[in-house]
């Protein structure tokens, strides 16, 4: 990505001290920035809300989702992967509610070769 002149951006809702935490503790070479209330992700309707049956079991596992969001609203984003232009143009956009599905890297760097052609026209 790098050799394409792009950079890596990831968007977590946690507070930033837990996404400097999760940065730091696997040393990612990209920054993570904070969507503190899913803002952002409510822009893009990615946001979902736990059902309080699946709060409950998230509590019992030990799994505080409040403390590492900074509220009690129990909502995460849909994983979304997108590729923009340098004037803010979505070129590429990728959403699966099955966050572990993922877009294949091979697409976003095809996504970016479009960039550079398009560019150079």
């Amino acid at each position: 990505m790098q050799a394409h002149g792009a950079s890596l951006i990831a968007i977590s809702p946690q507070t930033p001290d837990k996404s400097l935490t999760v940065a730091e503790k696997h040393d990612l070479q990209f920054e993570v920035l904070s969507d503190a209330g899913n803002t952002v992700a409510r822009q893009f309707g990615l946001v979902f809300r736990f059902v309080d049956e699946l709060q409950a079991v998230f509590e019992k596992m030990g799994i505080q989702l409040p403390k590492y969001n900074g509220d009690d609203a129990w909502e995460l984003p849909i994983p979304g992967t997108y590729v923009l232009s340098q004037d803010g143009t979505i070129m590429l956009a990728y959403v699966d509610a099955n966050y572990t599905t993922r877009l294949e890297p091979g697409d976003i760097l095809e996504s970016l070769q479009g960039l550079i052609k398009r560019a150079s026209s």
